[in-house]
């Protein structure tokens, strides 16, 4: 069955074009992690990180490589990934909702794309800063350094820069061009990628008698199961039922008919934590390579470290925070009731100058056992780090972020390929013709 579906795809000349340049474009990333900057040692970087390997817990290091799909520890042009544009998004989305002017662009004709361009402009500057920040950071590495630091420094600042500008084109251009969201596949790819090698770190740390082999088969039944849930949980919705009365447009009258407003318990779904990660990711990567130079910021550095309580509060806080912001941003409770009301429509046994405060109402008591869901779920490297004493790498790929970021991605982009069969008139990709959503 399986393959018949994939010989659907193939078979749609729209479908197929979009898949191949997906996975060309992601194949060039996966190329790039591994080209590392000039006038960088990498066997001095390879006995570097080998040597902080030994603490087996998870890191400062071992985080920012992890949202750079293993480009971080390779100094590579894509070290910095594609999280200095996911940060600047959510900068200016903060923007618009601070300064009147800005939303006011944005909703005038073209708002969007010179909103895109400030966020463009504004992702290149924050480039900057963390490219001059990796500088500081290679220059703490013993013999990393294979040239004088200034040509360095102006080489790699200028070559991160390029790096990052060109993931978020090709980010866009996956987006238009391919299946999936763009941005959301590349972080995919490099957490996909690195999954060989966090197997091989458990197989490893068996062999060696430092991890009990219960204690591994605890651990896939926790992920398969976890797998199941967050799979229940992307797919749960709550109907809120309209009905519309008959009505008169132009010459022609509709008659009255019954729908309903899907509202997932999850609306955000995994740009949540995308969001808390890339925010946690670009202010341990300034604490940490500037900590040996300024004191409060190496303490900084340690008070924030992934492992500690601080670190998981805060990741806590900022997903249920960006899991109303983005909710609030793509489903504003007053356009829709303003929406229902000209559309001559109703809820049963709401008022029409209620219905902004009841829908409201709704998304609230949805939002926030999804948010505490993500953020329990986005814990667990953590707590199967520190409980079974797993491999860090291994840690963060059997649970957590990576988890949500794979299962989110990969039911969107199967969504969107579902999609395209429809348009085609062939089956679908999934079992039964669709993906079957939960209602709560």
């Amino acid at each position: 069955m399986a393959g018949n579906k994939l010989a659907d795809m193939m078979r749609v000349k729209d479908l197929r074009d979009r898949i191949l340049f997906t996975i060309l474009m992601l194949v060039v990333y996966r190329l790039g992690v591994a080209i590392p900057i000039p006038g960088i040692n990498l066997n001095a970087l390879k006995l570097y990180f080998m040597a902080q390997e030994g603490a087996n817990a998870i890191g400062i290091t071992e985080y920012i490589d992890f949202f750079s799909g293993g480009g971080f520890k390779n100094f590579s042009i894509f070290m910095l990934g594609i999280m200095p544009y996911i940060s600047m998004s959510i900068i200016m989305q903060l923007l618009l909702m601070v300064f009147p002017f800005l939303k006011k662009i944005s909703e005038e004709d073209g708002g969007r794309k010179k909103i895109q361009k400030f966020t463009r402009y504004g992702t290149v500057i924050v480039c900057l800063i963390q490219s001059y920040v990796v500088t500081v950071y290679a220059n703490q590495i013993p013999d990393a350094i294979t040239m004088a630091r200034l040509p360095y420094s102006l080489i790699a600042m200028l070559t991160v820069t390029a790096g990052t500008v060109f993931l978020m084109w090709m980010g866009e251009q996956i987006t238009q061009r391919g299946v999936g969201n763009g941005i959301s596949l590349i972080i995919f790819a490099g957490i996909v990628a690195r999954m060989p090698n966090a197997f091989a770190s458990i197989l490893r740390a068996v062999r060696e008698d430092s991890l009990n082999p219960v204690f591994v088969i605890i651990v896939l039944a926790m992920f398969v199961a976890v797998v199941a849930l967050v799979i229940y949980e992307q797919q749960g919705q709550r109907k809120i039922p309209v009905h519309y009365a008959k009505r008169v447009v132009g010459r022609k009258m509709y008659g009255a008919q019954s729908t309903y407003i899907p509202f997932k318990i999850n609306p955000s779904g995994v740009i949540p934590v995308i969001f808390a990660s890339s925010i946690l990711t670009f202010l341990l990567q300034i604490s940490n390579s500037l900590g040996s130079d300024i004191k409060w910021l190496g303490n900084f550095s340690y008070w924030l470290r992934p492992s500690g309580p601080a670190y998981l509060i805060i990741y806590t806080l900022l997903i249920i925070f960006f899991a109303y912001f983005y909710t609030q941003a793509t489903l504003n409770p007053m356009e829709i009731a303003r929406q229902i009301r000209e559309n001559g429509g109703s809820i049963p046994g709401v008022r029409a100058d209620k219905l902004e405060e009841y829908l409201t109402k709704i998304l609230n008591r949805i939002i926030l056992p999804g948010a505490i869901f993500l953020a329990f779920i986005a814990i667990i490297p953590t707590i199967v780090q520190a409980v079974f004493n797993f491999p860090a790498s291994a840690a963060m790929l059997l649970g957590g972020t990576s988890l949500l970021i794979m299962v989110g991605v990969d039911l969107d982009t199967m969504s969107q390929i579902e999609g395209h069969l429809r348009m085609h008139h062939q089956e679908g990709f999934v079992k039964k013709g669709k993906i079957k959503s939960r209602n709560l």
